[in-house]
């Protein structure tokens, strides 16, 4: 069995890797890319051949774990905020355009149900056609940009009942319209009371669950845990007769309003990347290029259609919204296009009868020519525009929209994160907040953020290590980056990921001493605060103070250490305990007095000549008085102390070199 199926699989993931890379070097989306996979290992196509059947077994869970996403980004609470904006704008525009869709199909002699799937699958917008191209053209953050992208990802929520209708549909086949009334009506019965099971197992059973998972640290069990509560949830939808992808749906609202959104996000992305893309190549797998002749025509008039209907309507439901016509205009041209979870829904369709093949492979093929069409005309969506807007001067440019208008309700713009929410990041969040800047923080303490978040605070739980956590919390729109946790190597990996996003981020690193200082400013830390130098340095302030030190003088000396990173303060004088490796790291600046005889190879020398540039003269006594920071070219004489920093190893070679 394997020795049969391993050389697919390896054909399989070969073709898919080069045709992502390519695509993605094209700037292309990488969903395409599949589908193009899919197209060339069909059966319909000369060369080699996948089998198809064990591929779209699998391929189905890439829908469960999609929906699973959605769920989680759309909970109830969420759903119920947005309303009054995206929800009733998004909502239309699905309802819209699946009426006036099925009823031209219909009236061009298709069945009712086959009318219906052709209106919902032409009802959907590709997200990431729209958002890549409006971020290639830098109007991500523009009125109609974010309007567009907002009402695309709702898209998927109203999505969810067609994964209810198009199975009852098929099934149900021929029947009249009660009898197809009647299947419907049983079938949101049954959706309802999933609803219910998955409500309740949410509410008492799965925030205790991952409570429980997340104080045992185990990335591996969290992740298991989270597949198990995802499957498990479309087990039971489908044992009532509904689809897999609805049960992932509802696990993903449950888990949505938990502290565990981001983490179990990350978790499950990996899952869902890789299946979605086996399904987009399933999707591809039923493509036949060899009907193209025959059915070209009518799928560019469905292209047309798609793209005429969906961008007149939203035009419509925008401008009745209240927004000027330039702004309408354009967000109707960003939704014009096709989506990707119009594929899935005609897969579904397929799969249970619903549709035809050959009209299957009209409506394919109708999706396919509006995302190629579609990056021209969100290129060019304000020159289109502004001719079917004359009255609206050509450089005249619609103010920005703020960041709650239309966006989701958790979408945040130059907000403040804070990698841990111990005592250290609660102080920023305090004084964050008596200014009245945005921030949302990230902690591993399941106790911490479970308390937090009943006090109201934006905590949650996650690790900043990963990149997809610090992606969910806004890390490309984030003002300012504060880690005030104490784990350098998740520091590390977090500065990392984020310097390559955002060079220009500034980045704000708590460390407990100096011992990590040039590493983490090597790393991209734009500010290091080592805790035990600044508390000292508060001390001796203080100290300053109560000695009647003019107050100015105190704050120059206080600015100079910070200025010159705490070079002065960085590294202490050794006992036996402050040398044990174990507790301060052979990393760790140290400072050494080294007395200079009549006899050391070291007078009339200095650093230089030693070839010591590695370690830094921080004081020199030499007649009973002490000289701060001398320069490096003095010459040393018999009888002087000279007090260095370093690291262990440094320090004992210039011992070494200066006592031989």
């Amino acid at each position: 069995m394997i020795e049969h199926f391993l050389p697919q699989t390896l054909l399989l993931l070969g073709t898919a890797v080069g045709a992502v890379l390519l695509f993605q070097r094209l700037r292309v989306p990488s969903s395409l890319g599949y589908l193009l996979v899919g197209i060339l290992l069909s059966s319909y196509t000369p060369g080699p051949v996948i089998e198809a059947q064990p591929l779209r077994a699998l391929a189905e869970f890439g829908i469960v774990f999609l929906l699973f996403t959605i769920g989680l980004n759309f909970t109830i609470p969420q759903i119920q905020a947005l309303r009054n904006t995206v929800l009733t704008l998004g909502t239309g525009q699905v309802a819209g355009t699946t009426a006036v869709i099925a009823l031209a199909a219909w009236l061009l002699g298709l069945p009712g149900a086959a009318a219906f799937v052709v209106g919902a699958v032409f009802a959907q917008s590709s997200t990431t056609v729209i958002s890549k191209q409006l971020a290639e053209q830098a109007e991500e953050h523009s009125r109609h940009g974010r309007l567009g992208v907002a009402m695309s990802v709702f898209q998927d929520v109203t999505a969810v009942p067609f994964v209810v209708i198009i199975p009852v549909l098929g099934a149900a086949g021929g029947a009249g319209a009660w009898a197809m009334a009647g299947a419907l009506g049983w079938a949101f019965a049954k959706a309802g009371l999933a609803f219910l099971l998955v409500y309740l197992a949410g509410r008492w059973v799965l925030g205790r669950l991952f409570y429980l998972v997340a104080e045992q640290r185990s990335a591996e069990v969290f992740t298991l845990t989270v597949l198990f509560v995802s499957l498990i949830a479309a087990w039971t939808t489908n044992s009532l007769g509904l689809s897999l992808a609805f049960g992932g749906f509802l696990a993903g609202m449950m888990l949505g309003e938990t502290a565990f959104r981001h983490q179990v996000e990350a978790a499950i992305r990996p899952f869902r990347d890789v299946l979605l893309g086996l399904f987009f190549i399933g999707i591809g797998m039923l493509f036949d290029p060899s009907s193209l002749p025959q059915i070209w025509h009518w799928a560019l008039l469905g292209a047309v259609a798609l793209l005429a209907v969906k961008t007149a309507l939203v035009a419509a439901l925008v401008r009745l919204s209240g927004l000027d016509p330039l702004t309408a205009w354009r967000t109707g041209l960003l939704l014009a296009v096709g989506g990707e979870f119009g594929f899935a829904l005609l897969a579904i369709a397929l799969d249970v009868g619903a549709l035809e093949a050959q009209l299957g492979q009209i409506v394919l093929t109708s999706v396919l020519f509006s995302i190629v069409i579609a990056p021209f005309l969100i290129r060019y969506n304000h020159a289109i525009a502004h001719r079917l807007t004359p009255q609206q001067p050509a450089g005249v440019e619609t103010p920005p929209v703020r960041a709650t208008d239309h966006a989701p309700v958790d979408t945040l713009r130059d907000h403040v994160i804070i990698c841990g929410f111990g005592r250290i990041g609660q102080s920023v969040a305090r004084s964050l907040d008596q200014e009245g800047v945005p921030y949302v923080a990230v902690d591993l303490d399941v106790s911490r953020v479970r308390s937090a978040q009943i006090a109201g605070e934006r905590v949650y739980y996650g690790d900043t290590a990963e990149h997809d956590i610090l992606d969910s919390i806004g890390l490309a729109d984030a003002r300012l980056l504060v880690i005030s946790h104490e784990d350098t190597g998740a520091a590390l990996k977090t500065l990392q990921y984020a310097r390559a996003l955002r060079p220009n981020l500034p980045i704000m690193v708590r460390t407990r001493d100096e011992t990590h200082v040039d590493t983490l400013r090597a790393a991209g830390a734009t500010e290091v605060v080592p805790e035990t130098l600044e508390a000292s340095l508060m001390i001796a302030a203080h100290a300053l103070v109560l000695l009647d030190v003019p107050i100015i003088r105190v704050l120059r000396r206080l600015q100079e250490q910070r200025e010159s990173h705490y070079q002065v303060l960085r590294g202490f004088i050794g006992g036996r305990t402050l040398y044990t490796n174990d507790i301060w790291g052979e990393e760790a600046r140290r400072l050494q007095p080294i007395y200079i005889d009549t006899d050391s190879p070291a007078v009339g020398q200095n650093l230089q000549n030693l070839q010591l540039a590695d370690v830094t003269i921080t004081a020199l006594v030499r007649n009973g008085q002490r000289h701060l920071a001398p320069a490096e070219d003095t010459c040393f004489q018999a009888g002087d102390v000279v007090v260095l920093s370093g690291t262990p190893k440094e320090l004992k070679r210039a011992e070494q070199l200066m006592q031989s």
